[in-house]
């Protein structure tokens, strides 16, 4: 999974090259979502689309249509190690997001440390950025990042009945939906390079569909909790790839902002122990009465 989402930010890299945004949507979209529609649909799903409508269609705006778009939009102009790294402020932004959604745990002050070395770090690589028209691609990735952040609030209080693959077939068939027109109006008038092509297959099947199968499978295998921990990898392979494949620059600044959002990541996210009341501890096993 480290591998399998941390390298879309290489392949959008490539893609967007010699396609236009629309087309690089619609291409991951419309292929994932045939390949996933047959293991999603079983008796009962149209009743139970029907009857999670709206969910499901604040959840693919928020996860799909909306970040996918300024995603790719954003990597016109920014590195793809840029791009991950600023991406992975998703953890961050999440505990915010979740307050805002009524969650009422207290922040101590370990997770609070979290969100200002994670905040810090995503100033530091966004700084330079800034100013002028150079500010629109920050902004999007940021965007993105609240995206990613909200969707699966909405998941797990709205969508905790409908299968994952379900949810996940029908918002990849919906965003395929909605960019069709504008992949039409604009589709290359020439065949893409061969490099294009294969980073349009690669994030559809292997990015894409394949992914959210082997992502489902781990949750089964380890717990959602455990699953998670992959993300925290991602930033790395989306630097790594970057280097190693496109040359993209690795500089003192980059290395800093990753420690400081992985730091941060991790800690704004980590689990306070919770105390056991004196009097608990104090009560004898019941095997040894």
């Amino acid at each position: 999974m480290c591998l399998l989402w941390g390298i879309p930010y290489l392949m959008i890299k490539v893609a967007v090259a010699g396609v236009s945004v629309p087309v690089l949507v619609f291409a991951r979209t419309g292929i994932a979502a045939l390949l996933l529609l047959p293991l999603a649909v079983r008796p009962g799903a149209l009743a139970t689309l029907r009857a999670h409508w709206r969910p499901l269609l604040a959840f693919a705006a928020l996860e799909i249509i909306g970040p996918w778009w300024l995603l790719s939009d954003a990597e016109r102009h920014l590195s793809s190690g840029m791009t991950g790294l600023l991406i992975a402020a998703v953890p961050i932004i999440g505990v915010l997001a979740a307050r805002l959604f009524g969650d009422t745990t207290r922040l101590g002050p370990v997770r609070w440390a979290g969100l200002g070395l994670g905040m810090a770090g995503v100033l530091l690589l966004a700084a330079p950025h800034l100013s002028g028209g150079a500010a629109w691609p920050v902004v999007e990735l940021l965007l993105v990042a609240v995206g990613y952040a909200t969707a699966p609030v909405i998941a797990a209080n709205k969508l905790a009945g409908v299968p994952n693959l379900l949810i996940t077939a029908s918002c990849l068939s919906l965003a395929a939906l909605v960019y069709a027109g504008p992949a039409i109006a604009t589709w290359p008038a020439e065949l893409p390079s061969t490099q294009v092509l294969l980073a349009l297959g690669g994030l559809a099947v292997v990015c894409t569909a394949l992914a959210f199968v082997l992502f489902f499978e781990l949750i089964r295998e380890v717990g959602a909790p455990r699953a998670m921990v992959f993300t925290y990898v991602n930033p790395a392979v989306a630097v790594a790839a970057g280097v190693l494949l496109l040359g993209e620059p690795l500089t003192a600044l980059v290395i800093v902002a990753f420690v400081l959002i992985l730091a941060g990541s991790v800690l704004a996210t980590a689990r306070q122990r919770e105390k056991i009341p004196a009097a608990v501890v104090a009560q004898p096993c019941p095997a040894a009465d």
